[in-house]
């Protein structure tokens, strides 16, 4: 195996295990997201040996059938609307799935309680992750945001991209070419 194959495996496996983390003792989430974490992580790349990792925990709560009032639908049309203001879907109180938009840059962004699992559908961005919060300030319980980030990692997402940016981590849209779309399913 090639020393970046083994890379990309590692950093693979770490968010695995951040992703992991996020989800051990909810019931709700595990039992609501795992489709969708399947599908993310199939799109990343990342081994779907973590639900079982998770699942022996969870064996009475996912043993009990689920009633069908938990499953929520979300025709094309109101997906749209969704994304063409930016907003909520879903807010299950574990875990929330936004119907994200930007049209320029945003503010630098630290979550310390929620996992962001980010999937790009169209348009492009510079994100930078990891570093410092310039001039970070506390706007809402457990968030904080700043001006940009300095000694932060750039990368640059495309149309298909998936990322995971756990808790506590800072990032930054730095750039963005509009209008970019993208999924945001956070974890707590």
């Amino acid at each position: 195996m090639k020393r970046a194959e083994r890379r990309a495996e590692a950093r693979a496996g770490e968010q695995s295990r951040a992703l992991a983390r996020a989800v051990t003792g909810r019931r709700v989430t595990l039992v609501g997201l795992s489709a969708v974490l399947i599908s993310f992580m199939t799109l990343a790349g990342i081994s779907t040996a973590l639900l079982m990792t998770v699942r022996p925990a969870h064996a009475a709560a996912t043993a009990a059938p689920v009633e069908e009032s938990v499953v929520r639908y979300f025709p094309a049309s109101e997906v749209q609307a969704a994304f063409d203001k930016g907003a909520v879907l879903l807010d299950a109180g574990q875990y929330m799935v936004h119907a994200s938009r930007r049209d320029a840059a945003g503010k630098a962004e630290v979550h310390l309680k929620d996992t962001d699992i980010i999937h790009v559908l169209k348009g492009g961005a510079t994100i930078v992750t990891g570093g410092r919060v310039v001039d970070g300030r506390p706007t809402a319980e457990d968030e904080i945001r700043g001006a940009s980030i300095e000694n932060g990692t750039t990368r640059h997402l495309a149309e298909g991209d998936v990322m995971v940016v756990p808790n506590g981590v800072p990032h930054w849209f730095s750039e963005v070419s509009a209008p970019l779309l993208y999924y945001v399913v956070k974890v707590r």
